[in-house]
């Protein structure tokens, strides 16, 4: 199976949009890694009432509220659960201890989220059109990094921290509007960077503390990829994220193709400073559970992650990485939509109302044709979407009825002049 390269986003590290993931029995015993007695079931947030409100600025329609509190990467038999444990066995075998946060609330607040991590108020992925928002200043994390600055305040010194989180997003194999990430922490002894006390900027960067630093993480993950995917080629490429610098990508050679895994880098001076840990300096990485769960198990579509069918589920077993067997072999159904859009059209919107309208059924929707009429001074966009059930057959009556709907709807709703 050719593996496509464009597999959901890594993490908030490698989302330009965003700036920047099983039971833990087995670790009870262990000095290297403990979970925190904060932690607790992912179900307890299993509310749809928590997310969806009257509230001027919530814009969380029921079909995300629904999703939220599954704890798919605290299942030990789910694809999910199955990467995540293995990561946390790797961690296991290092020499520091990290705390390992599974359960923390999905509602952060905008402090949290963007704030903390040097986020610019200015910046795209704050827009409603890209986040989920619960009031002006809550909404759903869009990336596991919203706790980071928490757990530093808590005295953390290396943890864990993975779940569910939420973005609006285009709408194809690869892409789904909530998705798993994992994030790591690790802070060094005051005693190791006693050399550049004081040193800030470029002083720091070029310092040989900070060279250490980043040695210990690019080292640390390459034994990641190499615990997760056996011995294979390597690369790194510097990168820009707002919460550390530098910063770097990892990509690996997997199937003879160069695959990007995670972001990472040297946590940001100012964002240890409004963690009240600005005496400390130390690394932090992110990765998305659902591209590597979907390199490793072979797994072509995103939304099969969340079936509660049992010819998927039936096929893995905690501890093991086996290949997909795909069971599902029922036909699309193509539907175009042309309209004419307004200065303010936003695609994730459109994408989000068809979400709403038809669910999983929506494979993908792309853009097929656009064109501005010079007289009229208007621009057109026809997208063509692909239905398709995991499940059964679907007939064109009830997709005709779904394509009425939509129609109705982005008129209404988007301003849109349908053709």
């Amino acid at each position: 199976m050719k593996i496509p390269t464009t597999l959901v986003s890594i993490s908030a590290f490698a989302s330009p949009a965003h700036g920047w993931a099983p039971s833990l029995t087995r670790f009870a015993a262990s000095t290297k890694l403990h979970q925190s007695a904060a932690t607790s079931e992912s179900t307890t947030y299993a509310d749809p009432a928590r997310y969806v409100s009257d509230h001027p600025s919530n814009n969380v329609p029921p079909h995300i509220a629904a999703l939220v509190g599954k704890g798919l990467h605290t299942r030990p038999n789910h694809p999910i659960g199955i990467i995540r444990a293995k990561i946390q066995d790797y961690f296991a075998s290092l020499p520091h201890e990290f705390t390992i946060y599974d359960a923390e609330d999905p509602i952060v607040t905008t402090k949290q989220c963007f704030d903390d991590l040097r986020i610019p108020p200015d910046h795209p992925g704050r827009s409603p059109s890209d986040t989920y928002y619960i009031t002006d200043t809550t909404l759903l994390r869009t990336h596991t990094s919203a706790h980071q600055s928490e757990h530093l305040r808590s005295g953390a010194e290396a943890f864990l921290c993975a779940g569910d989180v939420y973005r609006r997003d285009e709408i194809d194999a690869s892409h789904y509007p909530a998705f798993h990430q994992l994030e790591g922490v690790r802070l060094f002894p005051k005693e190791e960077m006693a050399a550049a006390d004081g040193l800030a900027g470029e002083a720091w960067e070029s310092s040989p503390e900070c060279a250490a630093i980043a040695a210990d993480l690019k080292s640390t993950l390459e034994g990641l990829m190499d615990h997760l995917f056996g011995e294979t080629e390597k690369r790194w490429n510097e990168d820009y994220f707002p919460f550390t610098t530098p910063s770097y990508e990892l990509e690996i050679k997997y199937q003879g193709e160069w695959l990007e895994v995670l972001g990472c880098g040297v946590v940001h001076e100012e964002v240890l400073q409004m963690s009240d840990r600005g005496d400390r300096r130390g690394w932090a990485f992110g990765l998305g559970l659902e591209r590597l769960a979907m390199i490793l198990f072979q797994i072509p579509d995103i939304r099969l992650f969340w079936t509660d069918d049992d010819r998927f589920h039936s096929q893995f077993k905690s501890g093991e990485i086996v290949k997909f067997e795909p069971y599902s072999k029922y036909p699309p159904v193509y539907k175009d939509i042309a309209f004419w859009i307004p200065e303010n059209f936003v695609e994730n919107d459109f994408f989000e109302m068809a979400r709403g309208i038809a669910g999983d059924i929506v494979e993908r929707m792309e853009l097929i044709d656009e064109f501005t009429n010079p007289k009229k001074g208007k621009t057109s966009k026809c997208y063509r979407i692909t239905y398709r059930s995991m499940d059964r057959s679907l007939t064109n009556e009830e997709i005709d009825a779904l394509q009425d709907e939509l129609r109705v709807q982005v008129g209404e709703k988007l301003g849109v002049e349908v053709r």
